[in-house]
């Protein structure tokens, strides 16, 4: 028996043993292809030798000073790094753990941004539905995972939720992408009006959804619309890149490619690629003069924020990305990726969207895709992909409840950087056997087998 408590207790895991690029192999020496880094995560895949040489230096130097009494100069040069590279205004980093937390900091931010302003009423937070902000109370009571909510709803702060930008399920067929962007404006600006504006402190979305619909990008003009909306009230638009950001999409922040800057920015899987936990909350200068120039102390903090080694971890993952040029390779082998999986499913009747930017995409199934109907919640679609892949030497990130927290299948694909053309051809190629065996244990009228 094992003494470990995992995610999953009834569930007999294999034991992962090393990593060999884009490959895990358990103690068997069965091989796993990474299709989808872990959760995002593994940037550069596994075993990386400059990654693992800086580690092993910045242990042997220093591993750990608490921030109450050092900073350290791994950690000033990260954050100069990020602050030279992110969008405009957002010079400040805030190193934290993971996702989670960097939400969690960014919540705070914005509460004690107002506090010190002297607006103590702006107290409401506004999401979207069918996010995902991290699992902590305050992220998970922002976020609009409905399931992973509900068990946690008497623990949880209030919040708003309004439409995500949706457009495979939301966008109407009379509707282009600017009326759709318009009309999710509007629905914001509503709803700020409905709390009222001097009660509202931010507003928090994804720059690309993640894991809880499947990689859903916005449509043009979306955020640049939202960013308007929350400017005219005074409103701090908080971006979650944690999974989407760090050069997932093939730009280093999601958000370059939508023209903006938000206020408040949170990064974390790809910052340290999986070799060491660590996230950041990205602060624009005039949240850090108001906190400064008041009282002069965030009123925050972890044991292990700005942890030395992982600082090191991250800073050379970061130096391996730029000067390897992956961020070119992660937009040409996202398009392969794409372009592959639309032409092996433009006719299958159980594929309805393929999406996503960069390597970062979602597979969307339907049980009919003249009709969009989802599969039957009870099926499990979604774990049975994830079991044939298993079995086929293949790691993606499915999940159920894509449209609603209780309807729709979807299967993410994140692989590392790293990918060949021809470790995306053997990617798709048992993608494709995995979906083939899942679905064939499903009868046409959608019960199982």
């Amino acid at each position: 028996m094992s003494h470990v408590f995992h995610r999953l207790p009834k569930q007999t895991l294999p034991v992962a043993v090393s990593g060999d690029g884009i490959e895990l192999i358990d103690a068997a020496g069965k091989r796993y292809i990474d299709a989808c880094g872990g959760a995002a995560v593994s940037c550069l895949g596994h075993g990386h030798p400059r990654v693992v040489a800086a580690l092993t230096r910045q242990a042997q130097q220093l591993a750990y000073a608490h921030t109450s009494f050092f900073t350290t100069q791994v950690a000033e040069e990260l954050a100069d790094w990020l602050s030279a590279r992110a969008p405009q205004g957002l010079d400040h980093v805030y190193f934290v753990s993971g996702g989670s937390e960097a939400v969690e900091a960014a919540l705070k931010l914005a509460r004690q941004y107002f506090v010190e302003r002297g607006e103590t009423s702006r107290r409401h937070i506004i999401a979207r539905r069918q996010s995902y902000h991290g699992n902590t109370l305050g992220a998970l009571a922002i976020g609009g995972n409905a399931w992973r909510r509900e068990p946690f709803l008497p623990l949880l702060i209030e919040a708003h939720h309004v439409s995500p930008c949706y457009a495979y399920r939301e966008q109407r067929a009379d509707e282009t992408e600017e009326a759709f962007a318009q009309r999710l404006a509007d629905e914001l600006e509503q709803k700020i009006l409905q709390l009222g504006p001097e009660t509202v402190a931010a507003f928090v979305a994804e720059t690309v959804v993640g894991a809880t619909a499947g990689a859903v990008p916005p449509v043009r003009e979306y955020f640049k619309k939202i960013r308007a909306v929350c400017d005219r009230y005074g409103v701090l638009l908080i971006l979650d890149e944690v999974m989407s950001g760090m050069g997932r999409t093939g730009y280093l922040f999601a958000c370059t490619e939508d023209g903006i800057a938000p206020d408040l920015l949170t990064i974390a899987k790809g910052l340290g690629g999986g070799y060491q936990p660590i996230g950041a909350t990205l602060v624009n200068d005039r949240i850090y003069r108001t906190i400064v120039d008041g009282s002069g102390f965030f009123q925050h903090g972890h044991t292990y924020i700005g942890h030395a080694t992982a600082c090191a971890a991250a800073l050379e993952v970061q130096h391996v990305i730029e000067e390897d040029r992956l961020l070119d390779n992660v937009r040409a082998r996202g398009e392969q990726l794409r372009t592959l999986l639309r032409e092996r499913h433009a006719s299958h009747p159980h594929v309805g969207d393929i999406r996503g930017r960069g390597l970062f995409i979602g597979v969307e199934l339907v049980a009919d895709r003249e009709t969009k109907q989802a599969f039957e919640p009870g099926l499990k679609l979604h774990a049975r992909i994830k079991r044939e892949a298993m079995a086929h030497g293949l790691m993606v990130y499915p999940m159920g409840g894509t449209i609603d927290g209780v309807h729709g299948d979807h299967v993410l694909l994140a692989p590392p950087f790293i990918c060949s053309e021809s470790d995306i051809e053997r990617i798709v190629e048992r993608f494709d056997r995995a979906l083939a065996g899942a679905l064939s244990s499903i009868d046409t009228v959608g019960s199982a087998r």
